[in-house]
């Protein structure tokens, strides 16, 4: 029987859009667009470095409360205020998922308030950062 767990945070959002952070289908697990609030404080940093450095954070106590964690994600969604800090962005998720690798999409959208610039989703399944992994690399061939 499939078992499924829904994860709330206790964010007015959550609440008002009637979401949950995260929904975790027997392995499968969707992390919700998840920004740079301070669960503790309420406060969003100003930096895109420190709100992308919170952004995860929050996912891997979002993942941790299903018995996941980072390693286990194996799909992400970027979503960046304001094209000019992609770099920035880019350098940051990198050093935080070197190895992990997981397949993503990079996107300049408006998000839901200017006070937001970075936002991730991400999707994981639990157990894959001790599976075994195959690595291909098609740029020889």
């Amino acid at each position: 029987m499939t078992r499924i767990v829904k994860v709330k945070t206790g964010s007015k959002f959550e609440e008002h859009a009637s979401y949950s952070r995260v929904v975790a289908v027997d392995n499968w697990i969707l992390v919700s667009n998840t920004a740079g609030r301070n669960p503790a404080t309420k406060e969003i940093p100003e930096d895109v470095s420190e709100q992308l450095l919170q952004v995860f954070a929050n996912i891997e106590t979002a993942l941790g409360s299903v018995d996941s964690g980072l390693s286990d994600i194996v799909s992400a969604k970027i979503f960046i205020q304001n094209p000019a800090d992609t770099e920035t962005v880019m350098t940051l998720f990198g050093q935080k998922m070197r190895g992990v690798d997981p397949s993503i999409t990079v996107t300049c959208p408006p998000l839901g308030s200017e006070v937001y610039k970075v936002e991730l989703e991400v999707t994981a399944y639990r157990g894959a950062g001790s599976a075994d992994v195959e690595r291909i690399d098609t740029s020889a061939q």
